[in-house]
C-alpha cells in the first residue's frame, strides 16, 4: 500500500477533526469546572488540552462553540469569568467524565444533575471535583479567537491539589501506578496507562563515544 498525504486546506472541518484526533494520541483529559453568571457549577471534559509552560505554570484549553453564535457552556462562562479548575481524570473518574459530556441544557449543572461531590477552591472561587486525583486551580491569562467557533484559552495554574498517596511532597515524585490516568484516543475510544518504560537521555559526550 502506498503512503498517502492530506491537504488540510481542501478538507472539511469534520474530516480534519477526525484525522487529527486519530493521529495525536493519547491526549490528556481536562475535566473543567467553571461557574456561570447564575452561580451554577459546570463540568465539561476537554481533550484539546495540555500544559505548555513551567515559569509560570500555564495550561492551554481548546474551546469550541456548538455553532458559530452558540458557545458551549465553558466557553461562555470563561468569557465572563477569570477562574476555573482543571480536574485530571483517572480510571475511577472516567465514567463521571463521560457523563459530563451529556448535552445537558445550559441552565442545568452537570455537578448537580449527576450528584458529583465537590470541594471549595482555596485560591479561587471555583470548586474542584472531590474525586479528581489532581486538580489545578487556574486563573485565566488570555483567550485568543481563531475563528467564530474556535478559541485558545491560556490559564495560569496557581494551586495544585493532589489525592493522598499520589505524590511525594519532598521529592515531588508522582506514583504513576497509583495515579492510573486515562487518555483520549479517537471517537469513543480511550486508553489506560499500560506498560511504562524508561529511556535515559544521553549527553553529547556519551553519544560521541558510540560513534566510530
Amino acid at each position: 500500500m502506498s503512503a498517502v498525504d492530506f491537504d488540510l486546506t481542501q478538507m472539511s472541518v469534520r474530516d480534519c477533526y477526525k484525522l487529527v484526533c486519530g493521529i495525536v494520541v493519547p491526549r490528556p483529559i481536562a475535566l473543567v469546572t467553571s461557574i456561570d453568571a447564575e452561580g451554577r457549577v459546570n463540568a465539561a471534559p476537554f481533550s484539546f488540552f495540555n500544559v505548555f509552560s513551567d515559569d509560570p505554570v500555564q495550561i492551554v484549553l481548546g474551546l469550541q462553540h456548538k455553532a458559530p453564535t452558540v458557545p458551549k457552556d465553558t466557553t461562555r462562562n470563561l468569557a465572563a469569568a477569570r477562574h476555573f479548575v482543571v480536574n485530571m481524570v483517572d480510571e475511577a473518574l472516567a465514567p463521571t467524565m463521560n457523563d459530563c459530556a451529556i448535552d445537558f441544557p445550559p441552565d442545568v449543572s452537570e455537578v448537580e444533575a449527576l450528584g458529583i461531590a465537590t470541594l471549595p477552591g482555596v485560591s479561587i472561587p471555583v470548586p474542584r471535583l472531590a474525586g479528581a486525583p489532581f486538580a489545578f486551580e487556574c486563573r485565566k491569562t488570555v483567550s485568543l479567537a481563531f475563528s467564530n467557533s474556535r478559541e485558545l484559552l491560556i490559564g495560569e495554574v496557581v494551586r495544585i491539589h493532589a489525592r493522598a498517596g499520589l505524590v511525594d511532597p519532598q521529592s515531588l515524585y508522582i506514583d504513576t501506578g497509583a495515579y492510573r490516568p486515562i487518555g483520549r484516543l479517537a471517537g469513543v475510544q480511550y486508553c489506560r496507562q499500560g506498560e511504562v518504560f524508561e529511556m535515559k537521555r544521553r549527553t553529547y559526550g556519551e553519544w560521541a563515544k558510540t560513534q566510530g
